[in-house]
């Protein structure tokens, strides 16, 4: 009797699932004395969890068992209405109820819309530093990655169109957080996003567009979903709850005005989780609906917008010279490049110095840069804002010294 091997039994795409630096970051940065910025996480003490108590009794008094029953796979209809009347008041446009998916968690959204499109060996067009999750939902379906340069206004439209001209096989998405991109924190001018729906409309290519920090906006104004731009071709909203209210609902939505494409990302879905938690459904819409969650939206933004000041200004004092950084107008991220160095070699120093940061090179999908980080602001008192990042200072002095000696 032959005895195989577990790896063996694996289905081949798996040697290409690899763990979350973010995820498995989080693990060691758990330590109370560990000053973190490495997760994307919202700041807790701003959930609302007095009005969500008070939701989930109103949930349970008005609906009951209905709440706690199975439901259909697109979403129970009055979460679907909501979605689609914010994302028309948020844009100017009609978006349409039954063009609404509700998923569970971002994270679907884009394992679906990997699961649907993607064979092994297509192609997916990103920026270059692109979503870390992004990237992991799509490798489990075996894709080799095009990436496109960004710069401060974000994507570039030559790079694109440069890229989509020479692609063998042609891709089959491009992939782009418009708004206070994660990692970068940079935001994509309202002249690039009409330039790029042409230019994917005139190669026919879909655009997958990632929006979970749109509402988290500190400076300037809201800029229009690539998704009110297009006149004819196909791009997939991607929304989430987690930013504006709490990620451990698990509640967001796909928008996909495309009959076809909408009905293989719900086949996908029911073959996946039949549908998302019909409690934690209720619950979402129960609060979200109400005149309450407006202005608990604002005040994420107002701390926010104060705790990436006090980053900001604490890397402009702190920081040497030929170290560069983002400046987002909204969001929970921003980027800093320290030239010649490795920022993996440097997280090793941080953790001495008990700061931690996530290291550049997860974010591109060939792995090939190594000087860049992410910080995440959204998660730490100013005062620990502050102290982190003398720390890191002080950890990039040091990385200096010892690549000099």
């Amino acid at each position: 009797m032959t005895t195989l091997s577990h790896a063996a039994r694996f289905a081949a795409r798996t040697a290409r699932l690899r763990a979350s630096t973010i995820r498995e970051m989080l693990k060691v940065t758990q330590r109370p004395d560990v000053i973190s910025f490495a997760g994307g996480l919202p700041a807790p003490e701003l959930f609302p969890t007095d009005a969500i108590a008070d939701a989930t009794r109103e949930v349970m008094e008005r609906y009951g068992p209905a709440a706690l029953q199975y439901s259909v796979t697109e979403g129970i209809p009055a979460m679907r209405e909501w979605v689609a009347e914010r994302l028309t008041r948020r844009f100017g446009k009609l978006f349409e109820a039954e063009h609404v998916t509700i998923v569970s968690g971002s994270q679907q959204g884009l394992d679906l819309i990997g699961k649907v499109f993607l064979d092994r060996g297509d192609h997916v067009v990103m920026t270059n530093p692109s979503y870390l999750g992004a990237i992991q939902a799509f490798d489990a379906y075996e894709p080799r990655y095009l990436t496109v340069d960004t710069d401060d206004e974000g994507l570039e439209p030559t790079a694109l169109e440069a890229v989509l001209a020479q692609a063998q096989p042609f891709p089959k998405f491009l992939y782009v957080v418009p708004n206070f991109q994660n990692p970068t924190g940079r935001t994509l001018s309202r002249a690039r996003r009409e330039q790029i729906v042409a230019i994917c409309e005139r190669y026919e290519l879909p655009i997958v567009e990632d929006d979970p920090y749109g509402e988290l906006r500190f400076e300037g104004s809201d800029l229009p979903a690539m998704a009110t731009l297009a006149t004819r071709g196909i791009v997939i909203y991607c929304g989430t709850g987690s930013k504006i209210m709490a990620p451990g609902l698990r509640v967001a939505w796909l928008s996909i005005s495309d009959d076809e494409v909408r009905e293989k990302v719900v086949l996908a879905k029911q073959g996946a989780d039949l549908h998302t938690g019909t409690f934690a459904q209720f619950v979402f819409h129960e609060y979200a609906a109400g005149d309450a969650f407006e202005a608990h939206v604002r005040r994420i933004a107002l701390a926010y917008a104060a705790r990436r000041d006090a980053m900001l200004q604490a890397l402009a004092e702190t920081m040497p010279p030929d170290v560069r950084y983002s400046h987002p107008d909204g969001g929970m991220f921003l980027w800093v490049q320290i030239p010649g160095a490795d920022t993996t070699e440097l997280l090793q120093i941080c953790a001495e110095r008990k700061v931690a940061f996530v290291p550049g090179v997860s974010f591109y999908p060939h792995r090939d840069v190594h000087d860049g980080l992410r910080l995440n602001f959204s998660n730490a008192s100013e005062e620990k804002i502050r102290l982190g990042i003398e720390r890191l200072a002080e950890s990039i002095r040091s990385l200096s010294r010892t690549s000099l000696t």
